[in-house]
Formats: C-alpha cells, structure tokens, sequence
C-alpha cells in the first residue's frame, strides 16, 4: 500500500537546482513531514521538516540556507526546493512522516518515522 509517493529527481550539474513533490495518501499526511537522504555507504539522514499545521520549518545544517521545505495542505503535498546543489547533495530522497505533539518537527531518526515513500534518486555532477 502506497503511503507517500515522491517525484522530481533527476541529474543535475553543481550549482543547480532542483524540487521535489512528496504526495501523501489521505492517512499518511502528519503533522510532521520531513525528507530523508542517503547516499551510498552512508545513514539515512533527515534534512528538512515542516509541521503541516504551524508551517514551523527545521533544517540540518548542511543544508540550511540552500534547500526549502513547505507544504500544501489541500493537496496534502510537500515540496522540497533545492538550490545551490553539490556533489555531496548526490542520495535517494525519501519523504517520510509522523505525529508530534509539538508545533515544531524534529529531524529524529529513520526509526521515528512510521510512514515512508519509495525515493527518488537526485544525482549532483562537479
């Protein structure tokens, strides 16, 4: 059963930009919504997260400043907006979500989230 469905990968060279569409089945949009990365050999990694409800907005510092997370509640849809891309930005994207109690989401690990989509792979060239 598809839980959440992301699009928008591709290649690109460093420098560049990309978005990401994470789209939710009705169950599978939480308060908190966040994209995961991997690359190769390493962790999963959380990079950005937003409570749907506050639009509250958190970021890993490796790519604070660059990529940008927002959501569309009607479409229970998140986007993740990628500028300023590197070669080290090269992973399989996943979008993830969860419940809080809070107004704001934190970057927890893989095994804090229980809904998960397929990934899409974004390929940075130098």
């Amino acid at each position: 059963q598809v839980q959440l469905v992301e699009s928008g990968g591709g290649s690109v060279q460093a420098g560049g930009s990309l978005r990401l569409s994470c789209t939710a089945a009705t169950y599978a949009y939480r308060n908190c919504m966040v994209w995961f990365r991997q690359a190769p050999g390493k962790e999963r990694e959380a990079v950005a997260a937003i409570h749907t409800r506050r639009g509250t907005t958190n970021y890993a510092d490796s790519v604070k400043g660059r990529f940008t997370i927002s959501r569309d509640n009607a479409q229970n849809n998140v986007d993740l907006r990628m500028n300023s891309l590197k070669a080290e930005d090269t992973a399989m994207y996943y979008c993830a979500a969860r419940d809080t109690s809070g107004g704001w989401c934190a970057l927890l690990v893989s095994g804090n989230w229980p809904y998960w989509g397929q990934g899409t792979q974004v390929t940075v060239s130098s």
